[in-house]
């Protein structure tokens, strides 16, 4: 008996938890992404799960916390009643040396549909800088913008803590944005207030977030910043009248204040999502018996939309009114009170027992999880990340039988590359995702260590230029990463193989070169522990459908500590890309990057392969075989006709030049990859903007037969042969 009734006892204490839980998804479809609710109208995945595409969200599981996205965006928190979404915004920045230099900005920009637009209410453009000046446009309608300018010569004219418009200012956003591009511009290159401030940034956010302080503007831009701002949404750009039953039962519909739309909400009584078919449900105003509307000797009764108080057998009076409720008559024993209890603590024991036939289940497969895990590394993968600050450890983890699906069961259709460690899949994820998968051949520790490699440096980089990595997957007998699909192949395929019979055009060949050299700088310099990719090639640089570079496969790569500057290790690479000093001398340097990648500017000017057993012994190295023509004043012999054909004389003669010093023997001797990517940044923009206005019979002498001419202080002498001082030709394009 005590044991029965410390059951009923346990029973009735969790009764209130066992609760039905209101929904606030589609049947079936995922209800929240880390901590944040998705309730429908939004939803992942199956289009039954969203009300229209508008409203489609993403959940990136492999980051921790996973982090909730839509059109890019993540998201912050989303609100029914209030009709508001709240994101995170990246922030402009732009970043300047102290002799002025201007690092690439970080221009920071919003889009979406119709349905969302950015509450003037709720937000305000602020701006951060003492040489700044700044724009948030209308990216559909460029004359429609706001802005603030901010100018300061010391730390001394700036107000800490109010932002008064000098270090900082700001400025209301206009009504019905849904499309933004911030922009931010300085007068002065940061050069008179560089020691205190050598940047400027600026966003929107919401106006009760961000509090100013001097020490704002100490910001170096070392890494990107972003902030929360709040987007309103309607359901559809129409009134309620219009609309008609548009929300679900037991729910009101309401125009939003500008008139641009209608939101639903659920009718005093109910609570839930207005949104879906079974609309709002009734609340049960008498479940919580530690909170119970009615007096003491009242029994609740819930009704539709409300509930009633009436007294129990034995007593009279009102039910609802404290301190004057029932008034005690005769009272019987309440059989049916304590048989209908019995019922119910019956039917609680059972769902406990299921509870703990689940839990136990559960635990069996997260022991399970748990040895592979450790078998494939991933305890190994786990100390590195942790061991590294700020950066987040890698949580999401693909189950076999998920790629196994996305794969075709990794079937030999699927494969679209092989490389040194291993096979790379195409597939095709649940949610739709186009992925390419990669797979080790061998599980040996070797591999292990090259796996763990892999993922911890590709963790911890995010540039535009850099192939993301979305996961990985420790259930297997060999490890596995999932990447983003690139769709374009390699760069290595347009130049060489036989199935591209159109070339890449000059104009691309440039910009692919720039953005390589931009995402190898970042590796080097910007990135918080310095990484060598040690591998660069046109075979690791992917192309998507609009011939964008992504740098790949970083197998090989190492972190740098910031305290060292060079590293003893195994020669790892490939042949005709290597760096001979490195292959002699067994140290690498973010030099040996650098030599990598004058291969790669050589092979898009000429079209040639890295090594090719056609040319003369002497020259089956095409970096020999480059150095060697320069010398010879043959340069335009061996460039690719079409580069020929299409480029600027002047521009080929600047990328040769660069690609020279990259090649230099000595590795101090050649320049940073920052150096490289703002050169080549500077080759693109004459494009546009021509730089040259130099004697085309010495150009034609540069890039042609040998003749009588030299360069000394960029200008031209006679009677001695360029050679080694053909570098000097740079200074007329400068």
């Amino acid at each position: 008996m005590m044991s029965w009734g410390l059951t009923i006892l346990l029973l009735c204490l969790i009764a209130p938890a066992a609760a039905e839980v209101v929904p606030f998804a589609m049947p079936g479809c995922r209800e929240n992404c880390g901590s944040i609710s998705i309730p429908y109208p939004f939803g992942i995945g199956d289009p039954t799960c969203f009300k229209n595409p508008s409203f489609e969200l993403v959940c990136n599981d492999i980051l921790h916390p996973p982090v909730l996205t839509i059109s890019d965006i993540p998201i912050l928190n989303i609100s029914l009643e209030e009709g508001l979404v709240k994101i995170s915004l990246p922030q402009a920045q732009d970043c300047y040396t102290e002799v002025g230099f201007r690092y690439p900005p970080l221009s920071s920009w919003f889009s979406k549909g119709e349905l969302f637009t950015l509450s003037q209410k709720r937000n305000i453009f602020t701006a951060i800088g003492c040489d700044t000046i700044a724009f948030v446009t209308d990216s559909s309608d460029e004359n429609l913008a706001t802005g603030c300018v901010s100018v300061c010569n010391s730390l001394g004219n700036v107000t800490d803590g109010v932002c008064s418009g000098i270090g900082c200012c700001q400025s209301p956003i206009p009504t019905e944005l849904n499309n933004i591009t911030i922009s931010l511009y300085s007068i002065y290159n940061h050069t008179r207030c560089f020691s205190f401030n050598p940047c400027s940034y600026a966003f929107v956010a919401d106006q009760d977030w961000f509090n100013f302080s001097r020490s704002d503007l100490s910001f170096s831009g070392d890494r990107p910043r972003t902030a929360p701002a709040v987007l309103e949404f309607v359901i559809e750009k129409t009134t309620c009248e219009e609309a008609g039953n548009a929300c679900g039962p037991n729910s009101n519909c309401s125009t939003s204040t500008n008139g641009s739309g209608y939101l639903c909400h659920c009718k005093e009584g109910y609570q839930g999502n207005p949104y879906l078919p079974q609309g709002c449900q009734d609340i049960d105003e008498c479940r919580d018996i530690h909170n119970n509307p009615c007096v003491e000797e009242a029994r609740c009764v819930n009704t539709n939309g409300s509930y009633s108080c009436s007294c129990r057998h034995g007593y009279r009076g009102d039910g609802k009114v404290k301190g004057k409720g029932c008034i005690r008559g005769t009272k019987a024993f309440p059989v049916i009170s304590v048989v209908g209890g019995t019922g119910l603590s019956i039917l609680f024991l059972l769902a406990c027992v299921s509870l703990l036939y689940y839990t136990m289940k559960k635990r069996k497969l997260i022991k399970l999880r748990q040895k592979f895990f450790q078998q494939n590394g991933g305890l190994l993968l786990q100390q590195q990340i942790s061991s590294r600050r700020g950066v987040s450890d890698i949580a999401k983890i693909f189950s076999e039988e998920d790629l196994k699906k996305a794969t075709n069961n990794f079937g030999e259709s699927q494969v679209i590359g092989q490389g040194g460690y291993g096979m790379v899949y195409k597939g095709i994820l649940p949610d739709k995702r186009v992925v390419a998968i990669k797979k080790s051949k061998i599980m040996d520790k070797s591999q292990i260590l090259q796996f763990i490699n892999e993922v911890g440096i590709l963790s911890q980089i995010n540039h535009r230029n850099v192939v993301k990595l979305l996961g990985c997957c420790f259930e297997t007998e060999v490890p596995l990463l999932v990447y983003e699909f690139i769709s374009n192949g390699t760069l290595y395929e347009h130049l060489h193989n036989e199935d591209h019979t159109s070339s890449i055009p000059w104009e691309s060949r440039l910009r692919i070169a720039s953005e390589t050299a931009g995402a190898l700088a970042y590796l080097h310099s910007a990135h918080s522990i310095p990484v060598l990719h040690r591998d660069m090639k046109t075979a690791n640089i992917l192309l998507d459908s609009n011939y964008i570079a992504k740098v790949s496969d970083f197998g090989a790569s190492r972190l740098v500590p910031t305290d060292q500057t060079q590293m003893t290790t195994l020669v790892q690479g490939t042949l005709g890309y290597l760096d001979p000093e490195c292959f002699h001398t067994g140290q690498i340097t973010d030099k040996s990057d650098v030599y990598s990648f004058g291969v790669v500017l050589v092979e898009l000017l000429t079209g040639e392969k890295p090594l090719s057993p056609e040319r003369p012994p002497e020259h089956k190295s095409l970096a020999m075989y480059f150095l060697s023509s320069i010398k010879e004043n043959r340069l335009f012999e061996i460039l690719e006709n079409r580069v020929l054909n299409e480029g600027n004389k002047e521009q080929l003669l600047a990328v040769a030049m660069l690609a020279k010093r990259c090649l230099t023997v000595k590795g101090e001797e050649r320049p940073t990859m920052k150096e490289v990517a703002a050169e080549l940044e500077g080759v693109r923009k004459s494009q546009q903007h021509p730089w040259i206005e130099g004697n085309q019979e010495e150009t034609e002498h540069f890039l042609g037969e040998p003749s009588n001419y030299t360069i000394s202080n960029g200008n031209a002498t006679g009677q001695e042969s360029l050679g080694d001082d053909f570098i000097l030709a740079i200074d007329i394009a400068r």
